[in-house]
């Protein structure tokens, strides 16, 4: 039922260590816990998540993998921030998603084995919970039916995807500005409204990288939505006032 599973990637490709003392385990991994996607999984399928796991960390600025390296697993944000992006042959980036605490990632290799999609990288220092690929493959052998459960962490992100297309072709750049930083309060869906943050760390360069906007167009939809009381502008971020009003911004 499983994938063959690759040679591992080596040491200089993987998460570097972090100074200072590691948390203990239970706190580190609170977020993780109280993520929606796993915190409405089957018992067992926790507990095995859990136990075949691992905590990674990351410093500001380094990167867990680049598109086209071998798949070595699924990944959780336990604390920080993660930077899904991709570089063209120009040099050009796209800024794809940031990945808030409680988010999985890396799911898409899981079902083709294929090389990885996207660079991924820590935004600030990181901690990420891993899953090792031989392990996931080895239980996904044993319960087939837990598939399902890796089926729906995809096809939510792969809903949302074509929710942002609709978005870009039929929402004006405020509209569209609100509700992607709606989304990342929400952890892109993964945080319920009462977990969601109040403050998105996001320079307005990056927003507009991430929504294919002009910085000015950018300034200028940040400066209505606050002039409406919906957000404040804040140096390096932006406090989100009123979620639900950005959310449903049309």
């Amino acid at each position: 039922m499983g994938l063959a599973s690759p040679p591992q990637c080596p040491p200089s490709q993987l998460a570097g260590a972090l100074p200072g003392p590691v948390p203990p385990r239970d706190d580190a991994l609170a977020a993780v816990r109280a993520g929606a996607w796993f915190s409405q999984l089957p018992p067992a399928l926790r507990q095995a998540l859990l136990d075949d796991g691992s905590l990674r960390r990351l410093v500001a600025g380094e990167t867990l993998f680049a598109r086209g390296d071998r798949f070595d697993g699924l990944y959780c944000v336990a604390s920080g921030t993660m930077q899904i992006h991709a570089s063209g042959e120009s040099g050009k980036a796209a800024l794809l998603g940031l990945l808030e605490p409680g988010t999985w990632f890396g799911e898409i290799c899981l079902f083709d084995g294929l090389p990885r999609t996207h660079d991924a990288r820590a935004v600030s220092a990181t901690m990420l919970w891993h899953v090792p690929r031989a392990s996931l493959e080895r239980r996904l052998a044993q319960q087939p039916a837990w598939w399902q459960a890796f089926g729906q962490l995809l096809a939510a992100k792969t809903r949302q995807a074509f929710n942002y297309v609709e978005e870009a072709q039929l929402l004006p750049p405020a509209a569209r500005i609100a509700r992607r930083l709606a989304a990342i309060a929400h952890g892109y869906g993964n945080l319920p409204q009462a977990q969601a943050t109040q403050r998105v760390r996001i320079p307005q360069e990056q927003l507009a990288q991430m929504l294919g906007l002009s910085r000015q167009t950018v300034n200028h939809a940040l400066r209505e939505l606050e002039a409406r009381g919906l957000l404040r502008l804040e140096y390096g971020g932006i406090e989100l006032l009123d979620l639900r009003a950005l959310e449903a911004l049309n």
